[in-house]
């Protein structure tokens, strides 16, 4: 029923290519790409190099989700500035972004990176989500003519003070208004909210572009505390039918570990769903 994919910086320092065979075995149908594993930016990774990693690709059969953490290990970028230079190099950059989502055969880019949104001082809430709206705006003709999709992903205070909410994220997605821009939901993310997870999914649904699957614990689906047999209960009552992607950050378990005992816990899942 759903489609489940990793992603590919699980494998820490793992050869590219071995990551997206050992990702097809353990049963994934997709890898999800954080250009930072490629090269310092995107513009960086040079055509020969697009050419070469899409290859690898081809040769593994397995699909590309898109890209994740776009701004992660990056500098000069900022969403929410009032800077107006900064922004249009953050906006320049999301471009770059989309054209090697493109050019990796992606069509999901999930826009996280806190650090390079958290509310600057003097900069109220209201004032920032103008200015994101505004920097990501510039890019969306781009990646409307790449086919990409700009996935926006709200995060809990643990992580920044900015898009907090799925319902905060929707609204800056209205402000947006592109058809391109959606919204991406995290479980550990949605932990963080007031409202239960089935809710956050069914308020959010005709909006939802990509899913991650982990646990508040920083780990695997199924390595935590959180039932994720209700959450795929809620996916499949709204019809949810893009990628379920594990994206982890505690790597302690073990690279095998992280990545079959997570496939293995979903599937399990899902097999208790009523038909």
């Amino acid at each position: 029923m759903f489609r489940y994919a990793i992603c590919n910086e699980t494998y820490q320092d793992w050869p590219f290519k071995n990551a997206l065979s050992h990702a097809k075995e353990a049963g994934y149908s997709a890898i999800e790409i954080a250009p930072f594993t490629l090269a310092q930016t995107a513009y960086d990774v040079s055509p020969k190099t697009r050419a070469r990693i899409r290859e690898e690709i081809a040769d593994t059969e397995i699909d590309v989700v898109g890209l994740h953490w776009l701004l992660a290990k990056t500098e000069g970028f900022y969403l929410t500035t009032p800077d107006n230079d900064v922004r249009k190099k953050t906006s320049d950059y999301f471009c770059e972004l989309a054209r090697l989502c493109r050019d990796l055969g992606g069509s999901i880019m999930v826009l996280g990176s806190p650090q390079q949104r958290n509310l600057l001082p003097g900069v109220s809430e209201s004032e920032a989500m103008r200015l994101a709206a505004d920097c990501i705006r510039r890019a969306m003709p781009t990646l409307e003519q790449c086919e990409v999709t700009l996935a926006l992903e709200p995060l809990g205070p643990a992580e920044g003070d900015f898009l907090n909410t799925a319902e905060k994220g929707m609204e800056l997605m209205d402000l947006i208004d592109s058809p391109n821009c959606k919204i991406h939901l995290d479980v550990k993310a949605m932990s963080a909210e007031e409202k239960p997870i089935p809710q956050i999914i069914r308020e959010t649904a005709p909006h939802i572009a990509h899913f991650h699957a982990n646990d508040p614990n920083k780990r695997g689906p199924g390595m935590g505390d959180v039932d994720f047999a209700p959450i795929f209960q809620t996916l499949k009552e709204v019809g949810y039918n893009g990628w379920v992607s594990v994206e982890v950050f505690d790597y302690e378990p073990g690279i095998e570990s992280l990545v079959k005992d997570s496939i293995a816990y979903m599937h399990k899942c899902e097999s208790v769903l009523p038909s």
